[in-house]
């Protein structure tokens, strides 16, 4: 895995958006728009808990966060509180990368690859 500042190369794929890596190992396109109104608050568009949803259904025994390049991606008090049980890996993505899956093989990651 490899990441530079808007774009994210898992598996020889360049993505040039945030994604989300599933426990089932596929990858998808994080859905910003359930956290898009929490903005003007943040100053940016947060993670919030609307786009956790799926970690109650695919129960990852570890989660990864990666908050961009410079780690600016802010979390929601909710975000918090869903992703506490899963002791989570928060950290800038090119720090966060080369620690996931790293012990374990069913994880969850949600990667920011801009600020």
């Amino acid at each position: 895995m490899k990441t530079g500042f808007g774009w994210i190369e898992i598996g020889g794929i360049r993505y040039e958006h945030d994604v989300i890596i599933h426990a089932d190992g596929k990858i998808s396109k994080r859905k910003k728009k359930a956290s898009k109104d929490l903005r003007e608050e943040y100053g940016h568009t947060p993670l919030s808990g609307a786009e956790l949803d799926f970690l109650a259904d695919e129960k990852p025994l570890a989660v990864y966060i990666g908050t961009g390049q410079y780690g600016d991606l802010p979390l929601t008090p909710g975000a918090k509180t869903i992703l506490d049980p899963y002791e989570p890996v928060i950290a800038p993505t090119p720090h966060v990368i080369d620690r996931i899956g790293r012990g374990e093989k069913r994880y969850a990651a949600i990667l920011h690859v801009t600020c």
